[in-house]
């Protein structure tokens, strides 16, 4: 008889773009056949665009522990929450030495093997001009646009109004 396969199933974006010099929270979420262990564990590591060697990012076991050397010492805080199968961290003051792969992998015991996930991260000096920022420019110019008539349409309103008032003034002095 075959048993299934114990396994952890590990989500993450494919690819993230950030801005050089702010945080960015990397987000990894997971699902096991088992409950949760108390030896659950949760190690992220990083691959720079040269594959050169993994490098350590951060590591779980019953508690969040930080790195003390490395190129994320003192940049990467726990922000996962275990029951809500959530391995998120956070990584601040993003640098363009911070472009590669990092991966996230979590372990339940008994469930150990499982998909890996791994995020593209690239570090960008500014923000591309997308749709949103497209709709958003279009809408208030839109909003702008209908406000200037609204003040035109009542400006020559108030200047039709003063001339007949003046109209009737006359008409009336001359009687």
């Amino acid at each position: 008889a075959l048993w299934p396969a114990a396994a952890v199933e590990v989500y993450t974006s494919k690819e993230v773009d950030a801005v050089n010099g702010t945080n960015l929270r990397l987000k990894c979420t997971f699902s096991s056949s088992s409950p949760i262990s108390q030896n659950l564990s949760v190690t992220w590591n990083f691959q720079p665009e040269d594959l050169s060697s993994h490098e350590p990012v951060f590591y779980y076991l019953k508690e969040p522990y930080k790195l003390s050397v490395g190129r994320f010492k003192e940049r990467v805080t726990w922000d996962g929450n275990i029951e809500r199968y959530d391995a998120s961290i956070v990584i601040w003051n993003l640098q363009p030495t911070d472009n590669g792969t990092f991966t996230c992998q979590v372990k339940n015991p008994p469930d150990v093997a499982g998909i890996v996930g791994e995020v593209r991260l690239r570090v960008v000096q500014k923000v591309h001009f997308s749709e949103i920022h497209f709709l958003a420019v279009a809408i208030g110019s839109a909003c702008v646009l209908m406000i200037i008539v609204v003040i035109v349409v009542m400006i020559c309103q108030h200047r039709r109004k003063k001339a007949q008032e003046k109209r009737i003034e006359v008409s009336d002095t001359e009687l």
